[in-house]
C-alpha cells in the first residue's frame, strides 16, 4: 500500500461526509448529524496535513525535473537545496501521516458503560471498588459529562461488591477504554491492628454503551426475572419486584438493574448493560477468529490482565502495561487519571502505526 494513495482515501472520504451533512435527511437528523459534524471535525486537520504533503511532493517532484535539464551550477545548487529541503519536509511528516491512516474505533464517541467488581481481597477488595468508583465519577464529572449509576451491591463494610454506571458524554468510551483490567491496591486496611500491608484487587470493565441498530435483540430470546431491590429492612424496604434480571438465552449473558424504583426503568437499564455486553460478546468472538496474536498486540483489555498497581505507602500509581509510575496518588484517586489515559492512548497509537508501517 502506497501513502498517497491512501491518504487519497482519506480525501474521499472528507467530500463524502462533507456532501451528507448538507442534505436534508442528515440535517432532520440529529443523531447523525452529530456523528458525521465529529467525524468532520476529526477528518479535517487530515486534509490539512495532505494538502503540505502535496505541496511537498510537488516541489521535490518540480526540483528533480529541472535538475535534469538544466547544466548552470549556481541553479544546480539552488535546486538541489530545494529538493534536500522537500524529502527532508516528506520524510518528517511519513509518521504523523501514517497515524492518520489508523482507523479510528469506531464507538469511541459513545457513552461507556463502566462495571467495577471486588475481587480477592474480601471486604477490602470491595472498599477498593468503591474508591475507583469515586476516582471514575469524579474524572467523568471534570470532564462535563454525567454520571448514571445503573446498578449497586454495597460490600457489608462499605465499598462495593459490584457497581455498574453509565458515563454519558461525546468520547466516553473512547477516552475510558483503556481502563479495562485488574487493578491492584497495596494498602493498611482500615481493619488491620496490627498495621501489615494488604494487597487486593477490583475487576473494571469498560463497554461502548451498544443502540439498536448495533445489537438486535429478538424479544423471544430474552427470559426476564424480577425480584426485590435489596433495601435497609423496615418501612424503607421495597415491599414491589422492582428489581429485574434479563438473560441472552442464546448466549448466556445476563444483566440486572435493581437500582430505579420503577421496574419500567430497571429494564431500560437492565437492556442498555446487556446491549453492551453483548456487543462486547460479539466484538470480541470476531477478533479471536481474525487474529487472537494482533488482539493481544493491541492489548486488547481483556479483564484478567493486570494492568495497574495503586501503592498507598509509597504514594506509588504504576500502570504495567506501559511501565509508566506517578507518585500523587492522592491526587490521581480524585480523578486526575488524564496522565495515565494519555500515556495509553499514545501507546496504542504506536502499536497500530507499527503494524500499518509493515504493510507499507
Amino acid at each position: 500500500m502506497e501513502l498517497l494513495p491512501a491518504l487519497e482515501c482519506l480525501e474521499d472520504e472528507y467530500n463524502s461526509v462533507e456532501q451528507q451533512l448538507t442534505t436534508q435527511e442528515v440535517l432532520g437528523d440529529p443523531s447523525r448529524l452529530r456523528e458525521l459534524s465529529v467525524r468532520h471535525s476529526e477528518l479535517l486537520p487530515a486534509m490539512e496535513k495532505l494538502a503540505r504533503y502535496r505541496e511537498h511532493l510537488s516541489t521535490r517532484d518540480d526540483a528533480a525535473t529541472m535538475l535534469e535539464s538544466t547544466k548552470d551550477a549556481e541553479m544546480r545548487e539552488f535546486l538541489e537545496l530545494e529538493l534536500a529541503e522537500a524529502e527532508a519536509a516528506i520524510e518528517e511528516m511519513q509518521s504523523d501521516l501514517l497515524l492518520l491512516l489508523v482507523p479510528p474505533h469506531p464507538m469511541r464517541n459513545r457513552n461507556a458503560i463502566v462495571e467495577i467488581r471486588a475481587g480477592t481481597g474480601g471486604d477490602e477488595a470491595a472498599l477498593f471498588a468503591g474508591d475507583l468508583f469515586t476516582m471514575y465519577e469524579q474524572f467523568v464529572l471534570k470532564h462535563g459529562w454525567s454520571v448514571d449509576v445503573i446498578s449497586v451491591s454495597e460490600g457489608a463494610m462499605g465499598g462495593y461488591k459490584e457497581v455498574i454506571f453509565r458515563a454519558e458524554g461525546q468520547g466516553a468510551f473512547g477516552r475510558l477504554k483503556h481502563e479495562s483490567g485488574v487493578h491492584r491496591v497495596q494498602r493498611v486496611p482500615a481493619t488491620e491492628s496490627q498495621g501489615r500491608i494488604h494487597t487486593s484487587a477490583a475487576t473494571v470493565a469498560v463497554l461502548p454503551e451498544a443502540k439498536d441498530v448495533d445489537i438486535a435483540l429478538n424479544p423471544g430470546d430474552l427470559r426476564w426475572d424480577t425480584f426485590r431491590a435489596g433495601g435497609p429492612g423496615g418501612q424503607s424496604m421495597q415491599k414491589n419486584e422492582t428489581a429485574v434480571r434479563v438473560t441472552h438465552e442464546p448466549t448466556g449473558i445476563a444483566a440486572a438493574s435493581r437500582d430505579e424504583r420503577s421496574q419500567m426503568q430497571n429494564r431500560e437499564k437492565a437492556l442498555t448493560v446487556l446491549r453492551a455486553r453483548l456487543y462486547e460478546h460479539e466484538q470480541r468472538k470476531q477478533t479471536e477468529e481474525i487474529d487472537a496474536q494482533r488482539r493481544a498486540a493491541v492489548k486488547s483489555g481483556d479483564r484478567s490482565e493486570k494492568v495497574r498497581t495503586y501503592n498507598f505507602p509509597q504514594d506509588r500509581v504504576t500502570d504495567h502495561r506501559v511501565g509508566l509510575t506517578m507518585h500523587n496518588l492522592p491526587e490521581i484517586m480524585t480523578g486526575a487519571i488524564d496522565p495515565l489515559l494519555d500515556a495509553l492512548a499514545e501507546d496504542e497509537r504506536q502499536q497500530r502505526l507499527a503494524q500499518l508501517t509493515e504493510t507499507l
